[in-house]
């Protein structure tokens, strides 16, 4: 029988996040290819409750690394204890969710053990006793296969809303083995955490709306007499458009996202980016309204399942991926929905 596939359970806050569960569920499709069974990893304090909640949504077993000094997410630390973990089980495939920290975490863990890693899987399919992932290259225009040649564990990164999250089975039952780990020796501390701004998270969201350089676009709006230069003018058109756009997400539950080129003019944060340089999404329902589409956003959410644009002219790349679009001002139409 193969090692077992080992999953990272990413969390923040005592929650594990919104992927972890769906990884699991992927390392469970993997591991009954391999004839293997499947092993929750869960680094910080106090994670023995989400060891649990690991098995209940699948793992055979769980491996913790508990220390108050992991209380805080810091790369060299965790590296080192997921690298133990790892090491002492003789793992060979690895599953992570794709968030900010794994990202990091992935990549400093790889070196440590002197492997690849595989970022941005949609799917994968075991083949000869290896798992050979499927990424979206050249904006999504393309999808390759890839494998992991190195000896070492074969790391792989899989985006969210990807895999289905199982239902969690309460009363599955499976061993919680505690792991010792040098990991006193950080060279980075936390100083404290800032609030962003509240509701959903892009990376977790159902269905999005993002706008982009358009939503500044709107003649009608005449600036505070206060405001003399041009650029303040046209960021206060913004805000009115991204207002909007704010208000059909909540209405819709959805989460707020925004182009590069919006993030760039200083219409709304970068946390809010979708893109090559921003966040990569895969939600059910993907809105663009005023975004053109350029290569490097259509990189970040073109797997959306349904890609809904709205955009004044005709011949926006956006159109080229989009299941359903209107050509109208947006600030017409979306009022109307």
């Amino acid at each position: 029988m193969a090692t077992n596939v080992f999953v990272y359970i990413d969390h923040y806050n005592g929650q594990a996040v919104g992927a972890a569960w769906e990884i699991v569920g992927a390392a469970r499709k993997a591991a009954e290819a391999l004839g293997a069974g499947v092993t929750a990893v869960v680094i910080g304090q106090g994670v023995s409750p989400l060891a649990e909640e690991a098995i209940q949504h699948g793992a055979d077993d769980a491996r913790i690394v508990d220390d108050p000094q992991l209380k805080d997410y810091r790369p060299e630390s965790y590296a080192t204890a997921l690298t133990k973990v790892l090491k002492d089980g003789g793992a060979q495939v690895v599953f992570l969710p794709t968030t900010a920290r794994t990202r990091e975490l992935a990549a400093v863990t790889a070196v440590d053990l002197e492997t690849g890693v595989v970022p941005d899987l949609v799917g994968f399919e075991v083949k000869d006793g290896k798992v050979v992932g499927t990424r979206p290259i050249y904006a999504g225009k393309l999808m390759e296969k890839v494998v992991v040649a190195a000896a070492g564990p074969h790391v792989f990164l899989i985006r969210s809303r990807v895999f289905q999250k199982p239902e969690a089975q309460q009363g599955r039952k499976g061993a919680v083995t505690k792991v010792d780990a040098p990991v006193g020796d950080a060279k980075t501390e936390v100083l404290g955490y800032k609030a962003t701004e509240a509701g959903v998270s892009l990376t977790d969201a159902a269905v999005i709306v993002s706008g982009g350089r358009g939503v500044s676009v709107n003649p009608k709006l005449t600036p505070p007499n206060d405001l003399t230069d041009d650029h303040q003018k046209e960021v206060w058109r913004a805000q009115q458009g991204f207002a909007l756009i704010r208000e059909l997400a909540t209405v819709l539950n959805a989460a707020v996202g925004a182009s590069r080129a919006a993030v760039d003019a200083g219409y709304i944060p970068y946390a809010n980016q979708v893109g090559q340089t921003g966040k990569v999404v895969s939600p059910d329902v993907y809105v663009a309204a005023g975004v053109s589409g350029a290569i490097q956003h259509l990189a970040g959410m073109r797997t959306s399942k349904t890609i809904v644009a709205i955009n004044k002219d005709i011949e926006a790349p956006i159109f080229k991926v989009a299941r359903f679009g209107i050509v109208g001002d947006l600030f017409e139409v979306l009022p109307a929905l």
